[in-house]
């Protein structure tokens, strides 16, 4: 395939930095983008990291080369059995959400040996939403991890896997299974933790909660900065990928049962002993390449 025609499903802040990123790398021939809102599409062709954009998901796929679904788990489903009879031949479906087997349970019965799909999702992402969020730098150092099964078109992982390179990613394989749950591990569980500290904190009494707004620590405003996440892709997440989660949940509860206990009896040699290995995990995060320093991905904020 020479440069593809590629659709934007979606261009809140992954669907916008594709766009950007596309451009700025010069992957595809044309870039269309279809939302829901008018509003959005109005943005996106004002932002130009789309070239066209459209009032149906069909309409902005019946050139497409390569579709990215970019929106809530929820919706997938349902797009692609909009717009799969209009593909061209050889069209490859993918996506970007934070769960894979739901997808791929949900994709792969629609599909007919016209149109392939390769299950994706970019470890790469701010809190901000919305096409004014994209940037092309987004998906750069970045993994992404694919999903296919036995039965996707190698040559359609090969073209996925192209465009994801040729943003800055780096590309890595798993099964969709063993996917979920090493993303319960290390994002829906986080999440799942900040968005209930931060609840707890907005149940607080008035002038407790004012204060705790006021002198808020980095610890607080990180997690604060986690529960400010999209909350429909992250009700969808939750549900899709229920699973893993509840798995990684109950290991989670005994383990904070243990620092409780440690806690209460003042065991200090397990208190140090499990912050010690903790912060060896942190050492190993950033020499892993997989935080920086700079805030916001060293956007202006």
């Amino acid at each position: 395939m020479s440069k593809p025609n590629v659709a934007l499903i979606g261009m809140g802040l992954i669907g916008s930095s594709l766009g950007h990123a596309l451009k700025k790398n010069d992957l595809a021939s044309h870039i269309s983008g279809y939302a829901r809102s008018a509003q959005t599409r109005e943005a996106a062709m004002d932002i130009g990291f789309v070239d066209s954009v459209h009032d149906t998901p069909e309409a902005a796929c019946i050139d497409a080369d390569v579709v990215f679904f970019n929106t809530p788990l929820s919706a997938v489903k349902a797009l692609a059995e909009q717009i799969i009879p209009g593909l061209k031949d050889n069209a490859i479906l993918t996506d970007v959400g934070s769960v894979k087997a739901g997808v791929l349970k949900d994709i792969s019965p629609l599909l007919d040996k016209r149109v392939h799909f390769v299950p994706g999702h970019p470890i790469a992402g701010t809190e901000e939403s919305g096409p004014t969020a994209g940037f092309a730098e987004l998906f750069e150092g970045r993994w992404c991890i694919l999903t296919p099964d036995d039965k996707t078109s190698l040559i359609a992982v090969e073209q996925v896997s192209k465009l994801w390179q040729g943003m800055g990613s780096e590309v890595t394989f798993m099964d969709a299974a063993h996917h979920d749950l090493v993303l319960a591990i290390t994002s829906h569980l986080p999440h799942l933790i900040a968005f209930n500290i931060v609840g707890t904190a907005a149940q607080l009494e008035n002038d407790t909660r004012s204060e705790v707004i006021k002198y808020s620590a980095s610890g607080f405003r990180d997690f604060t900065r986690i529960a400010a996440s999209d909350p429909i892709m992250w009700r969808d997440i939750f549900i899709e990928n229920k699973d893993a989660v509840l798995e990684v949940l109950g290991r989670f509860s005994e383990d904070l049962t243990a620092l409780q206990r440690a806690i209460r009896h003042s065991d200090a040699d397990y208190l140090e002993e499990v912050f010690t290995r903790t912060r060896g995990i942190r050492q190993s995060v950033v020499e892993a390449g997989q935080d920086t320093d700079a805030a916001n991905f060293g956007r202006d904020e």
